[in-house]
């Protein structure tokens, strides 16, 4: 079997022309189209022995099948896959299409997902399939936020913005972290969130794990220097101050202060990490929302296909996605130029609002 990217470069014209007029057949009527059928529509004047050849050829090279007994052929997931990419003639979208589209954009409402769930709607109306749209995950600032044991393996982070929108994400926590951990961790965030977004926290939070430990070098640089202690593992994470032979070398209550103050610090510097770390989970949990646009079962049968494309926001960053799912005989030409237009209309809506 040859490269797939090579297959259809190495066809002549009159195979490559059947192998079009296959799939074209196919996705236009869903039935197995034979020579009898091509002999009238090809290009140049060729018999239906000659056409069966060719088609044994294509079926031999893995594009076409046999549904059943009949001559007839359809294309392979392969073939389809060939097509859309090297030979589907893209149309222009329809002045229709584009319209009821383009209603979706018509409130001025700042509600991102009620603008999602129309497109959603307004895509599976047009195509006739079930539209999926992935929905960004929100970085308005932040008003509550709480964390949810749901397992030793499994946690939900619930962030209430500060616009009224609630997200919940999935993550799974550090392991040995407790949900009186996880209680303590929320707590601290709830007292810093107000007005943040989550990474203006997580920048927050990381400003205070750095001078927490500027502190602890301060304060044990003297003791380090005279020999009283050393560091173990220093700069990681599981960093110690060792204090040597303790009770018979630090008789003076300064230096039993200072051993206090580093022994607090130290557990400050600890908890903060943890809470740092919560909030990188949180931030990367499964909070995508999907919106499927009409209810069927496509998703569970094999043999459908998906039409995607990203849409971006205004920093050209992919924040989520809208697409067309639908059976392989899907008319490709029409629904990939309606998904593309459809994703950038959403790229631009959303940064709009931002």
């Amino acid at each position: 079997m040859q490269d797939d990217t090579n297959i259809l470069a190495e066809l002549n014209d009159r195979s490559r022309e059947v192998f079009r007029r296959v799939v074209e057949g196919y996705l236009d009527s869903g039935d197995p189209v034979g020579s009898r059928t091509l002999t009238r529509t090809m290009n140049e004047k060729v018999s239906a022995a000659t056409i069966r050849n060719v088609m044994q050829d294509l079926e031999f090279l893995g594009l076409l099948g046999s549904p059943h007994v009949s001559a007839g052929r359809v294309p392979t997931q392969l073939g389809l896959r060939l097509f859309v990419d090297g030979l589907l003639e893209v149309r222009d979208l329809d002045e229709t299409d584009r319209q009821k589209i383009d209603e979706t954009a018509g409130s001025n409402s700042q509600d991102v997902g009620g603008l999602l769930d129309r497109v959603s709607t307004a895509l599976s109306g047009v195509t006739q399939g079930a539209s999926l749209v992935l929905a960004p995950k929100h970085e308005a600032p932040i008003k509550h936020v709480d964390f949810v044991s749901l397992g030793n393996d499994r946690a939900l982070v619930v962030l209430v913005f500060s616009d009224g929108h609630v997200e919940n994400r999935l993550f799974t926590p550090p392991v040995g972290q407790t949900p009186s951990a996880m209680r303590e961790a929320a707590n601290f965030l709830n007292a810093l969130a107000e007005g943040r977004t989550l990474s203006e926290l997580q920048a927050v939070i990381r400003q205070e794990i750095s001078q927490r430990r500027q502190e602890i070098d301060s304060l044990a640089r003297e003791l380090v220097e005279s020999g009283l202690a050393v560091w173990e593992n220093e700069g990681e994470r599981g960093e110690r101050l060792i204090v040597r032979g303790r009770s018979n070398l630090l008789s003076e209550e300064a230096s039993e202060a200072d051993l206090e103050v580093i022994r607090s610090l130290f557990d400050d510097l600890e908890r903060k990490r943890d809470i740092a770390e919560f909030l990188q989970l949180a931030e990367q949990g499964e909070g995508v929302r999907i919106f499927i646009g009409s209810e069927n079962k496509l998703f569970s049968l094999s043999g459908s296909s998906l039409v995607v494309s990203p849409y971006m926001n205004a920093d050209r960053k992919i924040v989520g996605a809208v697409g067309v799912i639908g059976p392989t005989r899907l008319n490709y030409g029409r629904i990939v130029p309606i998904v593309n237009y459809t994703a950038q209309l959403v790229g631009k809506l959303i940064s709009d609002r931002s």
